[in-house]
């Protein structure tokens, strides 16, 4: 079937640069799901997308959709035909609403039938009101009208391009009629540009000073900072998401090293960087020890005639929000920052669960319970509780809010806090993110962990656990950075006892009764998530979660040693004998208090499974109290002979219910034994 190039774009005013990569890709995705649905192949979708444009070519579509034959069912055959064989009414109406004769009418199962063809239609015919459908449900976070048009979208729109290889498909979308013509740079190319054919599309707007495709622009600003860099003998600090934002910005990217005076490096280089990021879009310069270079790199979206006056506007831009910057940072140190802990009870941490100055409170006993567990000294916990919130009202971070913690740990210096204190302050919000950095110290670690708990417990004692999608307080965001910490920094504390702690510190403020219970279950799912992208197998992760072990550490040690012991030779026999165990078990009421009777131990093969049993046990309850699960399971693996003996030798169901009743224990402490680390029965 013919194939060929279909281009859809669709000019704007200035689109969000923040929601503009989502836009594209959720157009893409829509348009690939009404193409499928309407039976319309085609290799492959690009996508193109600018401040002033949406854009897909849809690389060899084809013309049209496949032909296909459709079956009309009709009367039964006895209503169909009269006693002398000719055709009834119904008979007659079904040939006539099929537009075929009698005769051509088949029987099937005791009706007529009559099989219609269906040409398909053509993309002509199809693309506009697919087109249109998946415009509208593009993820417009507010939609606007413009003049007098009836029609809503995130901007305004000017120009509707449809080109089905040279061919305009004729249509109305949004307000818009389809033509050839698309338009190029603001400032370079105003004038509109006659694409000839789909395949024109990148060359034409190159010409017109426009990169069209979101990627390659992406790249080629990357490119250009990089080298702008280089040249200036620094190294550019690159945000992702800065990066994304600045190539939603501009259509044709021009990189621009500027400078600013050395004086504002001593105010601290993440005040310095987050007033280039957030303010200027700009990114920031490094040597090559990390230091701060009093230098810039901005993307202009145009060629100027006069580069240099460009660079100096932005130098001067810049130098009044350093100066910004400058005066937050000189201010703050005016106040030392224990001065803001009475503040803290003028800014509400939730309503129902009081100040920020009663969240410090419950911190300080965490805190002073986590700190006597692990042997930190308890006044450094209680200062860094005290202090932990005390930056969030200066000056700086109400600018900046994404530095809070950071500020705090300068301030806390030039207030002459302890080291140790001023360290912890600035690591109570790692993880800030997936894959972010960790606290490096036992004091950060904890303080980061207590104040995490307290908001988790916080909100599910009020009832307001997230659903669905919606996690306005980040709850889930926290609870895998508590498991983070505790896991990779090695920290064994018992999840139970912590909620324990944090629940008594809210006191009455607690209304729902399953608080505990609910905050254990939300931290301990999360592992889920945890461990499957470390590629852990969901059936590992289910052995162990059937044990509900309440520290996370102690489940990773757990998860490892299950994991070696897959891989033992005896590991899928164990698994397959423990699910026999567990189902005989299942269907039998015991006393599991009873212990093994050796006299009623018959059989030469029970009576050597409970001898190693009893030999097995005195040698892993030492290696379980340890921690030391992988060793444990090795040394079980090594059970594996004597319970083939077993179930190949002997009755457990014996007449006798005594004899039965004594065999049922045996499997049960052996069960029992493989259950201190994991259900392994679960295991593929």
């Amino acid at each position: 079937m013919k194939t060929n190039n279909l281009l859809i774009e669709f000019g704007a005013e200035e689109l969000p640069a923040k929601v503009l990569p989502k836009m594209i890709h959720a157009f893409k995705d829509e348009m690939a799901s009404e193409l499928a649905k309407a039976n319309l192949s085609y290799k492959n979708i690009e996508s193109f997308a600018t401040p002033r444009r949406l854009a897909l070519r849809i690389i060899d579509l084809v013309e049209k959709q496949p032909d296909t034959q459709q079956d009309r069912k009709g009367p039964a055959i006895k209503a169909a035909y009269d006693a002398n064989g000719e055709p009834t009414k119904a008979c007659l109406g079904f040939a006539n609403s099929v537009n075929a004769n009698v005769k051509d009418l088949q029987e099937k199962d005791g009706y007529l039938f009559y099989t219609l063809d269906c040409p398909g239609k053509t993309v002509t015919e199809l693309l506009p009101a697919m087109i249109n459908t998946a415009m509208n449900r593009l993820p417009v976070p507010k939609r606007m009208r413009w003049g007098d048009y009836n029609v809503e979208f995130l901007r305004p729109l000017h120009w509707l391009v449809l080109l089905y290889g040279k061919e305009v498909i004729p249509a109305n979308i949004l307000g818009l009629t389809s033509d050839n013509k698309t338009y190029g740079h603001r400032f370079h190319h105003p004038e509109a540009i006659k694409l000839k054919n789909a395949d024109d599309y990148e060359y034409a707007l190159n010409k017109a000073k426009v990169v069209p495709s979101f990627d390659k622009r992406r790249e080629a600003i990357h490119q250009q900072i990089t080298e702008a860099a280089k040249s200036a003998n620094g190294v550019a600090v690159i945000d992702p998401d800065l990066l994304d934002e600045v190539t939603g910005l501009v259509e044709w990217p021009l990189a621009i090293k500027a400078d600013f005076s050395p004086r504002f490096l001593e105010v601290p280089a993440e005040s310095l960087i987050s007033a280039m990021e957030q303010h200027q879009k700009s990114f920031a310069l490094l040597d090559n020890n990390q230091n701060l270079l009093p230098a810039f790199i901005t993307i202009s979206n145009i060629e100027s005639k006069n580069p240099e006056r460009v660079k100096h506007g932005n130098e001067r831009v810049m130098r009044a929000r350093l100066s910004d910057a400058e005066f937050f940072y000189q201010t703050d140190l005016k106040t030392p920052i224990a001065e803001h802990i009475n503040g803290l009870s003028k800014v509400i941490f939730q309503k129902s669960l009081g100040s920020l100055l009663d969240k410090t409170k419950r911190i300080e006993i965490i805190m002073d319970n986590l700190a006597k567990q692990f042997k930190v000294d308890t006044s450094l916990a209680k200062r860094a509780a005290e202090l932990s919130k005390t930056d969030l009202l200066s000056n700086m971070v109400g600018e900046f809010p994404e530095l809070q913690g950071i500020m705090g740990y300068y301030y806390a210096k030039h207030a002459g806090e302890l080291l140790d204190v001023a360290i912890a302050l600035k690591e109570q919000y790692l993880p800030r993110f997936a894959n972010d950095s960790l606290p490096e110290t036992t004091l950060g670690s904890l303080l980061a962990i207590a104040d995490r708990i307290d908001t988790i417990v916080g909100i599910f004692g009020i009832n307001q656990a997230p659903t669905g999608e919606k996690d306005p307080f980040g709850l889930r965001r926290a609870a895998l950075g508590i498991l983070r910490i505790m896991i990779n920094n090695q920290l064994d504390i018992d999840l139970a006892d912590l909620i324990d702690c944090a629940v008594n510190a809210y006191q009455d403020k607690i209304i729902n009764p399953e608080t505990k219970t609910q905050a254990l279950d939300f931290i301990l799912e999360r592992l889920r998530r945890f461990f499957a992208e470390q590629n852990i197998d969901a059936d590992i992760f289910n052995a162990v979660f059937a044990r509900k072990p309440t520290s996370p550490l102690d489940f990773a040690n757990r998860v490892k040693a299950i994991q070696n012991f897959k891989m033992l030779p005896d590991a899928e026999a164990l698994a397959a004998a423990n699910k026999r165990v567990s189902r005989i078990l299942q269907k039998e009421t015991l006393d599991t208090d009873n212990l093994i009777n050796t006299n009623l131990l018959k059989e030469a093969a029970e009576k050597q499974l409970s001898d190693l049993l009893q030999a097995k046990q005195a040698v892993v309850m030492p290696l379980f109290k340890a921690h030391d699960y992988q060793q444990a399971l090795t040394e079980l693996a090594e059970l594996r002979p004597a319970i083939d003996q077993f179930f190949d030798n002997v009755l457990v169901m014996d007449e006798d219910e005594s004899i039965k009743n004594n065999r049922l224990n045996l499997l049960y402490q052996l069960r029992e034994l493989f259950l201190e680390v994991a259900d392994i029965s679960l295991l593929q």
